[in-house]
């Protein structure tokens, strides 16, 4: 039972473990295409898909530790790289304001 329970707990984090915290970004699928040949521009007969691979696209998630001046503390957000451009342009406590209005724990 205890075993189960570890597991179960293990799983549940790993499938959270990849989403941003800020703009809910998660893991994208898509395909990885090997490709062989000589362009035709190059007096070859151009480009052949030579394999198509499933994958998923993950995001470039970081974990930082920022100063929230309005409660005098440090708040720790996973958050994608894209999510700290945003964050340099309308402000930290725009940003919690949006998270704490869906619901997020900050």
């Amino acid at each position: 039972m205890l075993r189960f329970l570890f597991q179960l707990f293990v799983l549940s984090e790993l499938k959270l473990c990849r989403k941003s915290a800020r703009l809910q970004e998660k893991p994208a699928r898509g395909y990885k295409y090997a490709i062989r040949g000589i362009a035709k521009k190059k007096k070859g007969i151009g480009l052949k898909v030579t394999g198509k691979t499933k994958r998923r696209f993950q995001p470039n998630l970081v974990s930082k530790r920022l100063w929230f001046g309005d409660e005098n503390r440090f708040v720790t957000l996973r958050l994608s790289t894209n999510a700290l451009r945003t964050i340099d342009k309308v402000g930290l406590s725009t940003v919690i304001r949006r998270m704490r209005a869906r619901g997020q724990q900050v």
